[in-house]
């Protein structure tokens, strides 16, 4: 048995059990990883995948075991790789966050331009999605990093670490009835179209209950991914918006006025979700800290 058999069987199946497209990824040849697939069979006396003739179109009950044991193998790998680049590249390397169109707008923003500083030979990667995505980018290994109010708590191989809370305000073109000095209510929202999140988006749920605990079934007229292209169709008078509140900016948003709905709805709590047994290095840490200060060293390490 080596580290290359354990490569392959781990590439065939995120391949979809495509040899073809299993060695295309590994470089190399389909015979290859044919050969070391049934030489690493034979080994241990158990069949992993399941065959009709020469395609595989399964995986076996033992082959499923063994294949959980490869990833977890080729992750310690990886970070036995990765103690040693530690101390020859100490400030140099990648981070990849995974996170939300609001966090990466209105959130990340000062901490990335502040890491930068402290970090310039770390390169960064951006990835952007829905709650889901996110937590499987980073179960997956593709980000270090994720980061998102709704979702993202619910995969079990990630340690979740709370960051900070935040709350909802309502926003809508100068001048709309809605931003007058009355005490904002749940039923002056209700009576107008909204424009607010898409549904597994920024405490979306939360906002649901709201209503619902009033009685109250307001018209979602649209819903988006995304804070700027909610402002987008408010300004176009198509209803009052219901977005984060640090995502209203009164110099770039001076079209819209803006009234605090904090009173209103119960608040939110963004997380940083890391992988467990992951091998985070000096920046991880630092850029953790940088997001939520209390996030240090230590309570990272208790976390994962």
């Amino acid at each position: 048995m080596n580290f290359q058999q354990l490569r392959y069987i781990r590439e065939v199946e995120r391949c979809g059990l495509n040899i073809s497209n299993a060695a295309a990824a590994l470089h190399t040849a389909q015979p290859g990883v044919s050969h070391q697939i049934r030489q690493l069979e034979a080994e241990l006396n158990v069949q992993i995948f399941e065959r009709n003739g020469k395609r595989l179109v399964g995986v076996t009950q033992p082959g499923r075991a063994v294949l959980a044991m490869a990833e977890r193998v080729l992750r310690e790998l990886e970070h036995i790789k990765q103690v040693g680049f530690e101390f020859t590249h100490e400030a140099s390397g990648s981070l990849s966050i995974a996170t939300t169109h609001t966090q990466a707008c209105y959130a990340l923003p000062p901490v990335i331009k502040r890491f930068t500083e402290l970090y310039p030979n770390v390169r960064l990667h951006l990835h952007q999605g829905s709650p889901t995505q996110i937590a499987q980018l980073a179960a997956s290994g593709v980000a270090d990093v994720a980061i998102a109010t709704e979702g993202i708590d619910l995969d079990e191989d990630l340690a979740m670490m709370p960051c900070y809370q935040w709350n909802r305000c309502v926003i809508a073109p100068q001048g709309h009835e809605i931003l007058s000095g009355s005490p904002l209510t749940l039923e002056a929202i209700a009576s107008y179209p909204i424009v607010t999140y898409d549904f597994a988006y920024a405490g979306r749920t939360k906002i649901n209950r709201a209503f619902e605990a009033a009685g109250l079934r307001p018209n979602m007229v649209l819903t988006a991914l995304d804070a700027d292209v909610i402002k987008t169709y408010v300004k176009l008078g198509l209803g009052v918006g219901l977005v984060a509140s640090m995502a209203y900016d009164s110099a770039r948003d001076s079209a819209l006025g803006m009234v605090d709905a904090a009173h209103l709805f119960e608040a939110s709590t963004t997380h940083i979700g890391i992988r467990r047994g992951s091998y985070l290095r000096g920046f991880h840490y630092a850029f953790i800290e940088m997001f939520a200060p209390h996030l240090d060293r230590k309570a990272v390490d208790a976390a994962m």
